[in-house]
């Protein structure tokens, strides 16, 4: 009868600790940008598409046929919706804002960490 030669185990490795991740002022930078433009262009859809600008612009008059759906409620209450999204997301981005606080230090008391 053979025997099976005695199976080695392999030492399993641990987890590979991450570093912690640095920001720069463009990365700062670029989230206020976004910010920035998600609030605009939701406030610009939720209110724009109720004025009456909104039946005369140029779009609406490309395809005449078009007018009774240009100017439905529905399709706008949609464009509106967009931008209630646009805002949403903007504030979303607002609230993370917080991942470029620098993490306290040891010694260091809680309330300047974010400084």
């Amino acid at each position: 009868m053979p025997v099976d030669p005695p199976r080695v185990r392999e030492a399993i490795p641990g987890p590979v600790p991450v570093p912690e991740r640095r920001y720069r002022w463009y990365h700062k930078v670029s989230a206020l940008v976004f910010i920035i433009f998600c609030m605009e262009l939701g406030l610009f859809l939720v209110v724009y598409p109720w004025t009456e600008a909104w039946a005369t612009n140029l779009f609406a008059g490309i395809v005449p046929e078009w007018h009774g759906y240009w100017t439905n409620p529905y399709a706008r209450g949609a464009v509106s919706g967009i931008g209630v999204l646009n805002l949403y997301i903007s504030f979303v981005e607002i609230l993370r804002l917080r991942r470029f606080a620098r993490p306290a230090r040891s010694g260091e008391p809680e309330s300047r960490a974010g400084l």
